[in-house]
């Protein structure tokens, strides 16, 4: 098993097929934009295949993938096959876009768990959010996702004064639909302008939930071992909710997940300012399995080593990693 200098087994890797989206969502993408890597230096089919067998060979036993967004790489369909021949659970995450194009390709690669990022139910502040008028082809996708019996979890990024007065109607969605809506904490990164006071913590959530539902009738769900949410559901309600609170109140000391971006380097933490090159390794004929062990090892109690978000040390380290798109959601 892969475990740190803190005993914590990590089996859950995220793959990040591609620096590529067709959204600019302006905390994930710098309004400027941001420097690809070549193209020689994103790794090939076959790199993430080879790359992803050594990982479920040192008991990797869920693989997600996303981006980027995942879905713009051409040879998704191909990627996809050849990874669900490992003795691991495949997910993705995904804004939902080019979702109908490659719903087979879940059915028969055994690709279950599904994301979808969405930030509004409002046309206009989804358009604002992304950069992009895609509103209209993301729900319906999302519908199409539970017409053909799947589950969809729906993730939504908070953010103080942009879209934290949809709560309540994201929540409204779990009525009908068995989802679980994720509202995940405004979280720092190179180039996306965060700011403290514009995060919602889950504390303020849950009080604008009870205010709305009543205290009683908001009933706390049993999180899974490794869960980075906290749910609860509204009762007689057919899903639930969560809150993601990396950045208030992080979930770090069970922490299981490692992240290997589009250009083939560990992140053994979405915070972490320090990577491994493994596909450099890998096209050298190296030792990659060592590599991957010493990294998973060295990481961090917690945040990559940022203990506060909002001191001057916390800025410059957030400011100095990379922004989201190129680590992968």
């Amino acid at each position: 098993m892969l475990r740190d200098q803190f005993g914590r087994v990590h089996n859950y890797l995220r793959i990040s097929l591609t620096e590529r989206c067709n959204l600019r969502c302006f905390y994930c993408m710098p309004a400027d934009g941001i420097q690809l890597s070549p193209k020689e230096n994103i790794m090939r089919a076959e790199e993430i295949q080879i790359l992803a067998s050594e990982f479920v060979k040192l008991g990797v036993n869920k693989i997600r993938f996303t981006g980027g967004e995942p879905l713009v790489r051409k040879d998704f369909d191909n990627i996809a096959t050849r990874l669900s021949k490992l003795n691991c659970e495949m997910a993705i995450t995904t804004n939902g876009i080019l979702i109908d194009q490659h719903i087979e390709t879940f059915k028969n690669c055994g690709i279950s768990k599904i994301n979808i990022s969405i930030d509004s139910l409002k046309k206009d502040k989804f358009n604002s959010i992304t950069r992009r008028d895609y509103f209209n082809r993301v729900m319906d996708n999302v519908e199409l996702l539970f017409s053909q019996g799947f589950n969809p979890k729906l993730n939504v990024v908070v953010i103080k004064g942009v879209n934290d007065d949809e709560l309540i109607d994201f929540i409204g969605l779990t009525k009908e639909w068995n989802t679980t809506v994720q509202f995940i904490e405004y979280m720092p990164f190179q180039g996306n302008k965060w700011d403290f006071s514009k995060t919602v913590n889950a504390e303020e959530i849950l009080r604008n939930v009870s205010r709305m539902f009543g205290e009683r009738n908001v009933l706390k769900v049993e999180d899974k071992k490794n869960d980075t949410s906290r749910k609860y559901k509204i009762k007689g309600f057919s899903g639930n909710f969560g809150m993601i609170s990396t950045v208030s109140n992080p979930f770090c000391d069970s922490c299981n997940r490692i992240r290997l971006t589009a250009n083939g380097r560990i992140k053994n933490c979405l915070f972490s300012g320090s990577e491994t090159d493994l596909l450099t390794a890998l096209r050298n004929n190296e030792n990659v399995e060592e590599l991957i062990k010493e990294t998973v090892f060295n990481k961090k109690s917690q945040r990559g080593g940022i203990k506060n978000f909002a001191s001057e040390e916390g800025r410059l380290m957030s400011e100095s990693n990379r922004s989201m798109i190129l680590i992968g959601g």
